[in-house]
């Protein structure tokens, strides 16, 4: 299919031709004429493959042109990073429309966005948190919301949004086209979708927790923390090969440990980003890594979503993610827009664990690379020992809750 195929107005055209987007990916076929025909649709795709243009495209074409002051479509997400993300990509696309898009999130003080609500907003990109504050100050007119959009659905369950969004579900018309777009589908999903779409049409692109085909995977075993270190600075020493890389760390501790290591052995330009940091430190650092200021971006999952930058050359998983849909996410990262990446992870003993769940999760094995000679494996601190083997034993429980553990059977003795 051509962009042309679709019954889109001239000045989206425009701007399609303009964001470069050659042609349309497999979601963007299949969801726009679903969309602009009225139906309830639910999206489920890899990340990377579109998503975002799927549903923002046909939305501008259904609201058109500025009327009036209270918002038409309503795009709810579960993070302020990915709000700013999607009001960046409608700012695009509506580049030749006099449509007024706006975003509403926390972590800074609601008078900016106060002011832009109460010159008009024809589209509503928002939080559920920041939305409901925002209407419950009456702030925001709701009755000439045609279109609800909600994006990343299964991060907002592990986020615990129901509450907020059963509320929100209240408050709007209730007749009016829902559109639901996630990567994975699990079951806490399923039961948001059954609360509130009828009879939708569900658009399935890859079986849920597919990853892309264009990014290669890579798993080292590496016996401890110190070890790790050394393999990612002999990594990122190739400074031509790992151009732009993303960095993900489970804890806030670890980024920041592995940003200020890696700041001394000059490895970068490279910012770190994680929940404790302001808002507007993390939207800059996201801008500096896709403006290609940046060489590295570390970060804990808070940027595992809602960072569209075309050419990350690699993703490194310096801690196996412990929420297996995020390794997806994470990994997503890379190989975005039909460009190739490679993602590489490091699992000690007690992470080897969760790989065989994030395998069985995306069906594929994870090829299993060995460490090259010369890096240095350093001996795994008592501390560290103890707490791989109080992992690996809490690991057995789960799977077989009869199981006693070595520390247990020690006591008894």
């Amino acid at each position: 299919m051509e962009w042309t195929d679709f019954k889109l107005n001239k000045q989206l055209f425009q701007a399609i031709e303009e964001s470069g987007f050659s042609s349309p990916t497999e979601i963007q076929q299949k969801c726009i004429p679903l969309i602009l025909g009225g139906q309830q649709v639910i999206g489920i795709a890899q990340t990377g493959t579109g998503k975002t243009a799927a549903y923002v495209l046909p939305l501008l074409m259904k609201v058109k042109f500025a009327q009036g002051t209270e918002p038409r479509a309503l795009v709810l997400v579960p993070t302020k990073e990915l709000a700013v993300q999607i009001l960046s990509h409608a700012t695009k696309l509506s580049k030749y429309t006099d449509l007024r898009i706006a975003a509403l999130y926390g972590g800074v003080g609601p008078k900016t966005q106060l002011d832009e609500l109460r010159k008009g907003v024809d589209i509503l990109i928002s939080t559920p948190g920041r939305f409901l504050e925002i209407y419950l100050r009456n702030e925001i007119t709701v009755k000439q919301i045609k279109t609800l959009v909600l994006d990343e659905a299964d991060r907002m369950m592990d986020m615990g949004f129901m509450p907020q969004l059963r509320k929100i579900f209240e408050v709007i018309p209730s007749k009016r086209q829902n559109l639901l777009f996630s990567a994975t589908f699990p079951e806490k999903v399923e039961r948001l979708m059954k609360e509130f779409i009828e009879f939708p049409e569900r658009v399935e692109i890859t079986p849920q927790a597919t990853t892309a085909k264009q990014v290669e995977q890579e798993v080292y075993h590496i016996p401890n923390l110190r070890t790790k270190i050394n393999f990612l600075e002999h990594l990122l020493a190739d400074h031509e090969g790992f151009n732009r890389v993303m960095i993900f760390a489970r804890t806030k501790q670890n980024a920041d440990n592995i940003f200020r290591y890696l700041e001394r052995k000059k490895l970068g330009p490279l910012r770190v980003v994680h929940s404790n940091k302001g808002q507007n430190t993390r939207i800059n650092a996201m801008n500096e890594f896709k403006e290609g200021h940046l060489r590295i971006l570390v970060s804990t999952d808070v940027a595992s979503r809602g960072i569209d930058v075309v050419k990350v050359s690699h993703v490194i998983n310096f801690d196996v993610p412990v929420f297996y849909d995020d390794y997806v996410h994470r990994i997503g990262r890379t190989g975005r827009a039909f460009q190739e990446g490679k993602a590489i992870t490091f699992a000690t003993k007690a992470e080897l664990y969760h790989i065989q769940k994030i395998e069985k999760l995306i069906r594929e094995k994870i090829k299993v690379k060995k460490l090259p000679s010369e890096i240095k494996i350093e001996e795994t601190s008592p501390e560290e020992a103890l707490e791989m083997a109080r992992e690996i034993d809490r690991q057995k429980k789960r799977e077989d809750p009869e199981y006693g553990g070595a520390f247990h059977e020690r006591k008894g003795r």
